[in-house]
């Protein structure tokens, strides 16, 4: 022991025999008291062999079932572990120097796992469980919602009890277990010295801060080439298959930062509007011609008599019928079909509203924002131009409609910097009749019409129903009287024809209430035009497998262009009380629905009609993984190529000046803003209504 105390600047560990010989009274501290003494015995150079080994070891056992864990595949969990151009050495090197780094900060051998194995081990069982719903890995920014996702619980211990209880349980089990191993850990592991800390600080500190200045994805790094990591921001399935949980979560850390786009300047801006409006054109404005040959002029309302207009995204709402070898014995969406223009082809699948609302309601693209992006959550953060913005200086009042709760996906504050002037929502709108455990198509159908039958001037409303929202559970709607019937042979359990009827029943009570609205309008002085379509397909599940409508439970981000229509297409139906539905428009993103309102409503606008109508002179559909044109032709990764469409560019440009920089399209391209009517400073002049009843 002198010798131990001689160089103890140099140990690995400080050790006390008394202290051990105390601990080794318990029989079950006997096992703990003998490691910790042969610990304390061995030479450093042994000592810092054992605890290398030991935490190497320990790195392994967490990294390998993490990635079983989030894969949920054997055959992908062996290429991981057994394929040489896989990051695996690299991986392990990262988990490794950051137990290094914790075990010195925490002063005890190995105590870091007690932090790493639960990080890791949580965000691969929520990886999996996001891709098995949504299709998509755990991102950084899903930790921005999870409180969405807690608020959300309920439902799904309503319509699976025994899940619930079970997730219950085993979280219950897995923080004792927790508290009980870090006591345990904090007792009877070795306590490291001051200088074994500070080793410890010094390796991996260094080693850390060299790993971040590599990790961006955007730049190429021969380095990190040479260790087998490939960033595949275009792909995020095939990102986390090849890098791995760990090194793919990091590498979407920056993301949420978005960056001006090449050339970004006034000078390009203005060259932008410039095409929009010659300087040769009279007076500046006029002579440009519309996406139907008339010119557009910075705001010109062609209707004297302005009509109202409703605009209602229908959660999950979708054609059930589309589904292989099932029928029903009704058509659950009559007065859709009866009624439709065309289909939104939704960004989204399973989930994610607040991106397919965030390009309907403002005409920008998701595919100009990092891939897993939520813009309500991360980046509207002032005033960005909407329909509300634009129809309020038309002299408007502008209502947005949820029956839920003001905080979730931030709409409150989204809301107010689109130029809404009320948010009707769960906060101040009466206790709205329940169907399915959420509020009713029809509540929701009747405070539209209440809304509309108030307001003193024109209206502009904006609805995102809920009564839609998933799971669909078979015993959900018990009085449903809708009837699936399948093919004889089919796959599709009794289970799964359960959810369908479920599904269908709430389907076909949103169609019910929009053939509603429309009698309710057609009965009005005020020409009314009414937008209704589905933010994105509902989470079915193994319905979709089990009918052979998809290979896997979630839509594929990256197929072919008919499976990627198919498996992203909702109904879409642009109607008016006075010339019935607009036909024909196909497939389109929700990003070109204010074109077709504004046209509808016989306005125009120099982004809205002007620059979208450019765009959709030769675009149908603009998603992150795949662009159709106007006659359907697929341009597959096309945002991967070394230059994209000139107009495309463009639209790039367009929003990133007015989401994120210095705002120099406002003076053409979106007048309305530059004349001050919804200025940044003038947020404390709009209504309140966040604690008001309606």
């Amino acid at each position: 022991m002198s010798n131990l105390a001689t160089h103890s600047a140099q140990h690995a560990v400080s050790f006390s025999e008394d202290k051990i010989q105390e601990e080794a009274k318990p029989v079950a501290a006997a096992a703990t008291a003998r490691f910790r003494a042969y610990f304390g015995r061995r030479h450093w150079f042994w000592r810092a062999v054992i605890a290398t080994t030991g935490s190497a070891v320990i790195t392994l056992s967490v990294l390998m079932l993490t990635e079983w864990l989030m894969r949920g595949s054997v055959a992908s969990w062996q290429q991981f572990f057994s394929l040489s151009h896989r990051p695996l050495w690299t991986t392990l090197a990262l988990v490794f120097v950051t137990m290094l780094l914790l075990d010195g900060l925490f002063g005890r051998l190995w105590q870091s796992v007690l932090v790493v194995a639960p990080v890791l081990l949580g965000f691969a069982w929520f990886s999996q469980q996001k891709g098995m719903y949504l299709g998509d890995p755990l991102y950084p920014s899903d930790l921005l919602y999870t409180r969405q996702v807690i608020d959300l619980m309920p439902l799904l211990v309503r319509d699976r009890p025994l899940d619930a209880v079970l997730i219950v349980l085993a979280s219950l089990a897995a923080i004792a277990g927790l508290y009980f191993c870090w006591r345990y850990f904090r007792r009877s592991m070795p306590k490291l010295s001051w200088a074994a800390r500070g080793a410890r600080l010094a390796v991996a500190l260094p080693a850390l801060i060299w790993f971040g200045s590599i990790s961006d994805y955007s730049s190429f790094s021969y380095i990190r080439d040479r260790m087998g990591i490939v960033p595949m921001m275009w792909d995020q399935k095939e990102n986390y298959a090849h890098n791995g949980l760990v090194v793919a979560f990091i590498f979407n850390i920056p993301m949420a930062n978005v960056s001006a786009p090449n050339g970004y300047s006034q000078e390009r801006i203005e060259s932008i509007a410039e095409y929009l409006f010659p300087a040769d054109a009279d007076d500046g404005l006029n002579g440009v011609s519309g996406t139907h040959g008339e010119a557009i002029v910075p705001v010109a309302v062609r209707n004297d008599d302005k009509p109202d207009v409703i605009m209602i995204m229908s959660e999950s709402f979708w054609d059930p019928s589309r589904l292989p070898g099932v029928a029903f014995d009704e058509d659950p969406i009559k007065n859709v079909r009866a009624n439709q223009s065309g289909h939104v082809f939704s960004p989204e699948f399973g989930g994610m509203t607040a991106n397919v609302e965030f390009e309907a309601l403002t005409g920008f693209s998701n595919a100009f924002l990092p891939y897993g992006s939520i813009p309500y959550q991360q980046y509207v953060r002032r005033p960005v131009p909407s329909l509300a913005s634009f129809f309020g200086e038309q002299g408007y009042e502008t209502r947005a409609l949820h029956p839920y709760r003001q905080w979730f996906w931030n709409r409150g504050s989204v809301y107010e910097n689109f130029g809404f002037d009320k948010f009707l929502s769960e906060e101040n709108l009466p206790e709205l009749m329940k169907k399915g455990h959420l509020a009713s198509d029809e509540e929701f159908t009747n405070e539209i019409i209440r809304a509309a039958e108030e307001a003193e001037k024109p209206l502009f409303l904006f609805g995102v129903s809920l009564q839609g929202h998933g799971p669909y559970a078979p015993s959900r709607y018990p009085d449903s009287k809708i009837k699936v019937v399948t093919d004889a042979g089919s796959a599709v359990s009794e289970a799964s024809k359960g959810s369908v009827r479920s599904y269908a029943q709430g389907a076909q009570d949103a169609d019910i209430n929009l053939a509603r609205l429309m009698d309710w309008a057609k009965k009005r002085e005020r020409e009314t035009i009414i937008v209704f379509f589905g933010d994105h397909l509902p989470p079915m599940g193994d319905v979709y497998v089990e009918s052979g409508f998809m290979k896997n439970r979630t839509a594929s981000r990256v197929d072919t262009a008919d499976h990627m229509m198919a498996q992203h297409e909702t109904p879409l139906v642009l109607w008016s009380s006075r010339t019935d539905s607009l036909r024909g428009v196909g497939t389109v993103s929700p990003s070109f629905l204010p074109l077709y309102v504004l046209e509808m409503a016989g306005l125009q606008h120099p982004y809205y009609t002007g620059f979208l109508g450019k765009v959709h002179q030769e675009y149908s559909v603009i998603d992150g993984h795949m662009l159709l044109d106007k006659d359907y032709t697929p341009h597959a990764g096309w945002m991967q190529q070394p230059s994209i469409p000139q107009i495309l560019q463009d639209y790039r440009q367009v929003q990133y000046d007015m989401m994120f920089g210095n705002t120099y399209s406002k003076e053409k391209i979106f007048p309305f803003l530059s004349a001050g009517i919804y200025a940044a400073g003038d947020h404390d002049n709009k209504e309140q209504v966040t604690s008001t009843k309606y």
